[in-house]
């Protein structure tokens, strides 16, 4: 397996797609983290990011202090999906190419394969997590000099606990992703359900029984972005107030690990499984 996973990292380092799934998911972190809070702080006008909170407070979002909220808080929505889309990608690709026949020609079988490929996707998106949180971490020291306010961080215990569950949460989505890529075999299928759940079903589900039928709150609270959204909600300890979509205490930060664990485990076995089983035509 080793010398499939270090094949899989080179693939992985020369495709452009990693590298602009990567970039939309900092472009968006800065966004929406930095840039749109800031302008609303600098020029005193209220915007979706900044209505309604006193400036002192917004201000106090963009420093060093509260890095780990505006690097792992669009994890569970918008970096969620790009990672499935990069899990469906990779796994998928192989499929969609035909080089995955190629492939298994030669010495390693099929769960090697695919482990390999896991471990690539989970080292990529480790990749991803230092890079947004590096370039979070810029942004806030950029606006705690412009604005001569104070560098207070996070320990190193809290800064580990909060990368590590901001990967996790990426390293299940893009699981989902490959899981679907295996179950049907192309990329363009898995993407399209994929994100479609990430970004429309759960949210309207969730609305759903919280308005219409809370004895199935329950069900909503099994979801995976409803476990990723209070998992990334217990670790940086946001309030309500300022969470952004998807995060949410809906249910206690060790269920919410828990169950992100096993549904990462679930859709592991399902794609070595669907994978040794099915044809791979």
């Amino acid at each position: 397996m080793l010398g499939s996973y270090r094949a899989e990292l080179l693939k992985l380092r020369k495709r452009s797609a990693v590298w602009v799934l990567f970039a939309s998911g900092l472009v968006l972190s800065l966004i929406f983290g930095y840039l749109l809070p800031y302008l609303g702080y600098a020029t005193g006008d209220g915007n979706q990011q900044t209505d309604g909170i006193p400036r002192s407070e917004v201000l106090r979002g963009l420093l060093p202090e509260r890095v780990l909220d505006n690097t792992i808080g669009g994890f569970p929505v918008f970096a969620g999906a790009l990672a499935l889309v990069l899990g469906a990608i990779v796994v998928g690709g192989e499929y969609t190419w035909g080089t995955l026949k190629t492939i298994l020609t030669q010495r390693p079988g099929r769960a090697a394969i695919l482990g390999a490929q896991l471990l690539g996707l989970f080292t990529m998106l480790a990749v991803w997590v230092i890079g947004i949180f590096a370039a979070c971490a810029a942004s806030s020291i950029a606006i705690a000099a412009a604005e001569n306010a104070p560098m207070n961080w996070p320990g190193p215990l809290d800064l580990l606990t909060g990368l590590a569950g901001g990967w996790l949460v990426l390293a299940m989505w893009c699981l989902a992703g490959a899981v679907l890529a295996v179950a049907f075999r192309n990329v363009a299928l898995p993407i399209g359900l994929g994100v479609v759940w990430v970004l429309g079903i759960e949210a309207l589900l969730a609305g759903v029984v919280s308005s219409l039928l809370p004895d199935l709150e329950f069900l909503s609270d099994a979801m995976p972005g409803a476990n990723a959204g209070a998992l990334v909600f217990s670790i940086t300890g946001m309030t309500a107030a300022d969470a952004p979509p998807g995060v949410r205490d809906a249910v206690s930060g060790d269920r919410a690990l828990l169950t992100m664990l096993a549904y990462a485990l679930i859709f592991a076995v399902l794609a070595a499984v669907t994978t040794r089983r099915r044809d791979v035509i």
